[in-house]
């Protein structure tokens, strides 16, 4: 187990820090770590589980006394007395010092849905999370698309409206917590009394259960249908990248937030080319003759067909280059090329007439390749594998 930080050190004060100094430091950190901030990031998680920590003790006049003497020590093995570091939840952190975030996001009432004054709002569902595949083309990847997909999702109950309680009937406040979606412990500990407050298993939370269920969603609060739902491709994806659409996925149990849409990307073997990030690689084979005389052939590129000029003694792994004919890079940076590799088509059969011809040939100097010319092509060749 890693050594715990100096709690000092975590918040960033000094020793001789004042109580109201200590508050503001560890709502700095707080806010900064917050999970609402960094979403499904453990390290800003872990920090800011650890700044919890660190106030629990220095919050505390007995507590930050023992600190001071004795050290981590001093805490008796679980940090503070009360554990954040390893045992209590989010939940827990925020029902114990809410009213440290106090209205900084207002539009929720404070973090993690809990009011400004300390005590705990009813707990927002979510809805779970869609993924779905999209497979593309190079053209496609070259412009982006709009693709229409047909997903089955979660959706709020029509009959019910989502609240999961039958028409005409009304949702009661929870009788185990009196609708704050918390309950609270006190236990007796060799430092003190400890409160611990945890969410509320009568009602999950809310703050309100259900006096008569609806009929059509047994109440859930949610039905099963199928959405066609409209996705905007940017151009220049690749094959694995995932995008989001927020808000897209599951409803809620009763309300809430909506899930997100996750849209995976496949792309499409080409029939052609092969990519290679943001380039594109074609397989040229040309015959004998136009490699020695020269010539035009075409070749296709993601939106078509180009012409391409074969010079005069053009050797077999010669590659060519169509400027900006690849694909774009997603962060706007620039177009990729096309990369033509030059193959020569040898024939493993010849008429008795093409046999003559050849061997005609292969008495002329010009078709035995002197000794440096065999130098400069095997300096080409080792290029090609450093």
């Amino acid at each position: 187990m890693a050594e715990k930080r100096d709690y000092y050190e975590v918040l960033g004060v000094g020793k001789s820090a004042s109580a109201d100094e200590i508050k503001k430091a560890y709502r700095k950190k707080a806010i900064k770590y917050h999970p609402d901030k960094n979403p499904d990031n453990p390290v800003a998680e872990e920090k800011f589980k650890e700044a919890a920590e660190a106030y629990e003790v220095l919050s505390d006049d007995n507590k930050r006394a023992r600190y001071d003497q004795f050290g981590h020590a001093g805490m008796g093995g679980a940090a503070g007395g009360g554990g954040f570091g390893g045992g209590m939840s989010m939940d827990d952190i925020f029902s114990q010092f809410g009213d440290i975030f106090g209205g900084h996001f207002g539009g929720f009432g404070g973090f993690g849905g809990f009011g400004g004054g300390g005590s705990r709002s009813r707990r927002a569902n979510r809805g779970s999370d869609l993924r779905v595949k999209v497979k593309l083309n190079l053209q496609e990847i070259l412009n982006g698309v709009e693709k229409k997909i047909k997903v089955k999702k979660d959706v709020s109950c029509s009959h019910c409206s989502g609240t999961g309680a039958e028409n005409g009937t009304e949702l009661e406040t929870c009788s185990t917590c009196n609708g704050s979606g918390a309950t609270t412990r006190v236990a007796n500990t060799i430092l003190g009394q400890m409160q611990t407050t945890t969410t509320c298993p009568t009602c999950n939370g809310e703050g309100k259960t259900i006096r008569k269920k609806c009929s059509h969603c047994n109440g859930e609060g949610l039905q099963h249908e199928d959405e066609i739902i409209s996705i905007r491709i940017p151009a220049g994806v690749e094959e694995g990248m995932q995008l989001s659409m927020q808000g897209k996925g599951n409803a809620a149990r009763r309300g809430g937030v909506n899930g997100d849409l996750l849209i995976l990307v496949e792309e499409e073997e080409d029939p052609n080319l092969i990519r290679d990030q943001n380039d594109v690689i074609y397989n040229l084979f040309i015959s004998f003759p136009t490699a020695v005389l020269g010539g035009t052939v075409e070749v296709p590129t993601i939106e078509g067909k180009a012409k391409v000029k074969i010079e005069p003694g053009t050797q077999p792994g010669k590659v060519l280059r169509l400027r900006n004919k690849g694909l774009p890079s997603i962060n706007g940076f620039g177009t990729g090329d096309e990369l033509i590799n030059v193959n020569v088509y040898v024939p493993e059969k010849l008429s008795s007439s093409e046999k003559k011809k050849v061997e005609e040939l292969e008495k002329s100097e010009n078709f035995t390749p002197s000794e440096s010319v065999k130098k400069s092509l095997f300096s080409k060749f080792k290029k090609m594998f450093v």
